[in-house]
């Protein structure tokens, strides 16, 4: 009996499935049919920016004022520009012409080529930045290693090394800043003309 019982049951659902998707079919198919390209062109033009926000396109098909990140620099090249954390860069000019106008989020202005793509919206993570390391540990996890300065090491591990007090100069040798190796960390060596003596 209720082996019977159950066998009914599962054939009426197992039919109400069928039923569905055979309508479902039959709906999609009609509408796909309707649909020419013409009207899809309108429908992607006149849509809801925020409706289209991770989609990826070409910035001649986005609008003046869409917030934009993952941009291209060259065409099909892939996105290299605003990727990090939190960050979103804005087309400031209708992209009518062969380049696009488009707000870095350093607020520096650059011309893109209008073929280049990006994706419409702000990277996810915004308060990335704000995360505080907790201790030195946490800072050693992401890979850094501690940076000693060279006036606390000795005359034989850095040019800066030795001395009295905080003295960089290595002794009567008056020096300025240089690298680990020896080699001037402010503007590198003078190649100038020398300077005339009095």
């Amino acid at each position: 009996m209720a082996v019977s019982l159950c066998r009914s049951r599962t054939a009426s659902s197992l039919n109400l499935f069928a039923n569905t998707l055979r309508r479902f079919s039959t709906e999609v198919t009609n509408t796909s049919a309707q649909r020419t390209p013409e009207s899809i062109v309108n429908q992607m033009m006149y849509s809801d920016i925020n409706s289209r926000i991770g989609s990826c396109m070409p910035l001649s098909a986005m609008r003046i004022g869409t917030i934009i990140h993952n941009i291209e620099l060259n065409p099909g090249q892939g996105g290299k520009l605003v990727r990090a954390a939190g960050t979103s860069a804005k087309i400031l000019k209708e992209p009518t012409s062969a380049y696009c106008l488009i707000q870095m989020p350093s607020g520096v202005k650059k011309l893109i080529d209008s073929r280049c793509r990006a994706t419409i919206g702000v990277v996810s993570n915004p308060s990335h930045g704000d995360r505080k390391l907790r201790n030195a540990g946490h800072s050693r996890w992401l890979g850094r290693r501690p940076v000693v300065r060279g006036v606390a090491m000795n005359p034989v591990d850095h040019p800066h090394g030795g001395g009295e007090g905080k003295s960089k100069s290595s002794g009567k040798w008056g020096k300025g800043s240089r690298t680990p190796w020896g080699k001037p960390t402010k503007g590198g060596y003078k190649t100038g003309p020398l300077k005339r003596r009095k």
